[in-house]
């Protein structure tokens, strides 16, 4: 006990930085994540056949291969295959191939969230907008964005939990976030070596992240519960 005391300074030192790591790959993903997502779901509803094509198959790739194997190629295929390592070997570009793989990625899912919203609103109401002279983009934004943000709170809500979980996986490719740094300390990092207890710690911060995710967003669903 009096061991892991001495060390205790040290390990959450650590964790704080790898920590602060997850956090900006969160926040990342969901600020490039969100808008992305709409525009997908815009593709993949488009009159265009191609166009909607093309994004559902898009789509589909994403959403039935792992995230694990999507960072692997988006990091590795640009040195291995094009010989243009554009990602460079420090944490920075570790960063950005991370990023663009969890955007890509949560992009996807987020599109068919949004499909399912904005196709779940009854037709009569872009009916009802069209005959009072209104253009579809006045339609979308004054009449069904509200109601599409009501629908689809819920299950964005779990898809954000799952990326809080998800940003673990950064780890495959070397990504210094909150489990690589605890999981250090199991191997050996600041003269500590088979420590496995900073590991337990790293489950706290998880925890407290998602308890305040949990309740942010559950005040946002009641603030919209004016839609039932």
């Amino acid at each position: 006990m009096k061991l892991i005391l001495e060390q205790m300074p040290v390990v959450l030192q650590a964790l704080n930085t790898g920590f602060l790591q997850t956090l900006r790959l969160f926040f990342v993903t969901l600020l490039g994540a969100i808008p992305l997502g709409l525009i997908i779901a815009l593709g993949s509803m488009s009159c265009f056949k191609p166009l909607s094509l093309l994004t559902r198959l898009i789509v589909w790739i994403v959403r039935g291969s792992p995230l694990m194997i999507q960072l692997l190629i988006i990091y590795y295929f640009p040195g291995l295959v094009l010989h243009n390592p554009v990602w460079g070997s420090g944490e920075a570009g570790r960063f950005t191939a991370a990023s663009i793989a969890f955007i890509f990625n949560y992009a996807c899912y987020f599109s068919e969230i949004y499909r399912g919203g904005i196709q779940g609103i009854p037709v009569g109401q872009e009916e009802a907008g069209r005959v009072l002279g209104m253009t579809r983009g006045q339609i979308f934004f004054r009449i069904k964005l509200l109601q599409v943000i009501k629908a689809i709170v819920p299950p964005m809500s779990n898809e954000i939990i799952t990326l809080v979980k998800d940003t673990s996986l950064a780890r495959i490719i070397a990504l210094q976030e909150i489990i690589w740094a605890g999981q250090a300390f199991l191997k050996g990092s600041r003269g500590i070596s088979g420590a496995i207890w900073p590991l337990f710690f790293t489950a706290v911060y998880y925890l407290v992240w998602n308890g305040v995710l949990t309740l942010l967003l559950g005040r946002l669903e009641k603030k919209l519960a004016y839609y039932r």
